[in-house]
Formats: structure tokens, C-alpha cells, sequence
């Protein structure tokens, strides 16, 4: 048993969590954005440069690229050395131009299983961490998709949880950690599925085949933690209520996709089988953030859409919804439309150059709008009350 993870899970008082969306190499403009989180919380609480964000947050989830970085966090590295970590692996992970590359590679020589592993087991200090390893400073969760029972799979590290009872011969908890990372990253057309072997060893051996978790309905996985965080099933069972609870969602941008010169002979086969993918993530990671602005008291987030507003709670703290609020909520993501980035004075970036999951050679100007984003949107009030 992880006694020092159940120990802080089920410590009195307020639960901070963390979630963070699917998103490419643009899961770099996230890592800005909580670097700047980070200084914001050493500043409010007197801390040094020793203070991370595990140090903050009770429970860290993430999709795909967010799972990266959710590990990456839940491990104890600072944003620091996770902004490094991409600056330095980013090309080999997301440039979909090494694919046929990456398919000459067994599962667990390709460079990407090879970069996470050696980047986990160094923060960790051991050899073949596992999800159940004590070394892991938070609750995590990281999102993937079974491709042999089409189900979005959430795998935790939570000791309670069904899966993970350690007398189980295909216990979660054995699993190793870097793989599950990488199914959760295992984007379609970048990367080969990964392949997970469970009850390894025994007479009860099976395999799953596991693609990004991305392709699922939790991009966003937002409202995902939120369930495990309270679900009777999940036994994690966490007081709700708006002084009780604060969840910080991170974006990788949003854009509306405007196809102004698109007729109806264009929406053939090809195209539909083109759009339906981002049309159906986008939508779902909307309608998420939707729902936890609903259901919590927002305090920062951009406008979803002209009718439903950013729904950001009110001075006069007039109701928004006609029941109680659950949790305090924060909604980090950058609008990297020609018009938002303008808003950021950042006019001359190109949109199209940080708008997509592999865009790889324009690094700097990824960076440069998740920092700007932080710098101009990340302020001590959104804290307060959690500090």
C-alpha cells in the first residue's frame, strides 16, 4: 500500500486538482501556462524554487500530451525541467514525418517509450517505475482508449480502486508507468498503439491494444476526475462544495474551425472522414469545460460560445445555474484565433502555426503564447481561498 499517497488522499481539509487536455507538441503552450501557476503559487505562499506543483495539487490527471505532463507532475518535476523535457524530445515525439520510422521499432524500443522511461525512472530514482510506485507524489489519472473493447480507459494509481487491489494477478498497479503514458499519447498516423501486457507471467496473461485516449470523448478530462474524485465506485470519496474543492483545467488553444469557401460537393467521404474526428474531440472538450462551469463557480475562463458567455461567476454573486455550486473552477486555455492572439499582442504570430498537434518547427512561438497567455491571465485572486 502507498501509505504516504492514501495518507494524503483521505487528510482533512481542502482537495486541489488538476487536469490537463490532449494536444500534441501545443501541450508546450499548457507546460507555459502552468509554469506560470507555479510561480504564482511560490510567490502566494513563500516558497522557493524547490516548491512544485505536486507540492499544490492532491490529484493530476491528463490526456495524451496532458498525460506527459500529468505524470511528469505527479513524479515531483518542476515545470522547468518538464519544459525542458519537451524542448528536447518534442521533434522526435510529434513530428508525424519519423511515422514509418517509428514502425520499424518494437513497442518498447521505440524513441518515445525509450525518452519517457528514462525521463519518469530518473525523477522517480528507480528502474521500471510502476503506476503503484511510492515515489509518486500525487494522485494520478491518465486517459487512453482500449482499442480491443472501444472504451475509454481512465487508469489511476488510486489504491482503492477496483483494478488495483494488489492481490489481483492483472493488477493496474504493476503496469509500467512510462508505457501507460505512451498508450495515452498513442496518437493515430504519430505513433504505433502500444501494446499492454497484464497478468504477465502467469497462466492468466492477456494483452490490450491501446491508442491516444485523445480519440475518446475525454480530450478534455476534466469532468473525468471530477466523477473519480466523487463516485461512490472509485472510493476516493471527497467532500464537494465551492470552499472545498478547486479545479484548475489547462487547454492547448482553441480556435473555431471557419471553412468559409466549403461547398456542398466538397462534403464528400474524404472530408467527413477528415472532420469528424476534431469535430466530435472539440466538441466534447467544450461541452465538458460547459458542464464544470455549470456545476462549479467559474473564476476565470474564455467565452464558450455567444449564447452560453464564459459563464465566469458574478461580483454580486448572483446564481448562474439553479443548483448549488460544487467545486471552485478555473479554465486555462488560449484562444489562438487570428483575433485572440491579436488580444494578446501577439498579432504577428500566424495562427496556423500553433493551432496543430505536430507543429513542431514552430516551437518558440508556442511557447511564447502560453507564456504571454500566463503572464496577462494567471492572477493571485483566482487562488484565493486555496492558498
Amino acid at each position: 500500500m502507498h501509505n504516504r499517497l492514501i495518507a494524503r488522499m483521505q487528510a482533512p481539509g481542502q482537495k486541489k486538482m488538476l487536469a490537463c487536455d490532449g494536444g500534441g507538441i501545443l501541450g508546450l503552450m499548457s507546460v507555459e501556462i502552468l509554469s506560470g501557476i507555479e510561480e504564482q503559487l511560490r510567490t502566494q505562499l513563500g516558497q522557493g524554487p524547490d516548491f512544485v506543483l505536486a507540492d499544490y495539487f492532491d490529484f493530476v490527471c491528463g490526456t495524451s500530451t496532458g498525460a506527459m505532463i500529468a505524470a511528469c507532475i505527479s513524479a515531483g518535476m518542476s515545470t522547468s525541467r518538464i519544459r525542458q523535457f519537451y524542448l528536447d524530445s518534442g521533434k522526435q515525439m510529434f513530428d508525424k514525418a519519423s511515422l514509418f520510422k517509428r514502425l520499424q521499432y518494437s513497442y518498447n524500443d521505440e524513441p518515445l517509450a525509450k525518452l519517457l522511461k528514462t525521463a519518469l525512472d530518473a525523477q522517480l530514482g528507480e528502474t521500471n517505475a510502476t503506476l503503484g510506485s511510492e515515489k509518486l507524489r500525487t494522485l494520478l489519472m491518465m486517459v487512453m482508449r482500449n482499442h480491443n473493447t472501444d472504451s475509454p480507459w481512465p487508469v489511476s494509481n488510486n489504491p482503492f480502486a477496483k483494478y488495483n487491489d494488489r492481490s489481483r494477478k492483472d493488477c493496474n498497479l504493476n503496469l509500467p508507468l512510462w508505457q501507460l503514458v505512451r498508450a495515452s499519447a498513442a496518437a493515430p498516423t504519430f505513433f504505433p498503439p502500444e501494446v499492454v501486457t497484464f497478468a504477465e507471467g502467469t497462466p492468466q496473461e492477456y494483452r490490450f491494444i491501446f491508442v491516444d485516449g485523445g480519440v475518446t470523448t475525454y480530450n478534455n478530462p476534466v469532468f473525468l476526475a471530477f466523477q473519480m474524485a466523487t463516485a461512490k465506485p472509485y472510493r476516493i470519496d471527497w467532500p464537494t462544495g465551492k470552499d472545498q474543492m478547486l479545479i484548475v483545467s489547462i487547454g492547448t488553444g482553441s480556435a473555431p474551425a471557419v471553412r468559409a469557401m466549403l461547398d456542398v460537393d466538397d462534403m464528400h467521404l474524404i472530408h467527413y472522414a477528415k472532420s469528424m474526428p476534431s469535430a466530435l474531440m472539440n466538441a466534447a472538450a467544450a461541452g465538458w469545460d460547459m458542464t464544470c462551469r455549470m456545476l462549479g463557480e467559474c473564476r476565470h475562463g474564455g467565452p464558450i460560445d455567444r449564447e452560453f458567455g464564459d459563464m465566469v461567476a458574478s461580483s454580486d454573486g448572483a446564481p448562474n445555474w439553479t443548483g448549488p455550486k460544487l467545486f471552485t473552477y478555473l479554465r486555462y486555455d488560449p484562444d489562438v484565433s487570428a483575433a485572440g492572439l491579436s488580444e494578446l499582442g501577439l498579432g504577428e504570430i500566424d495562427p496556423a502555426k500553433v493551432q496543430v498537434m505536430d507543429s513542431v518547427a514552430h516551437i518558440p512561438a508556442i511557447q511564447r503564447v502560453g507564456s504571454v497567455y500566463a503572464a496577462t491571465h494567471v492572477v493571485p485572486e483566482h487562488f484565493q481561498g486555496f492558498v
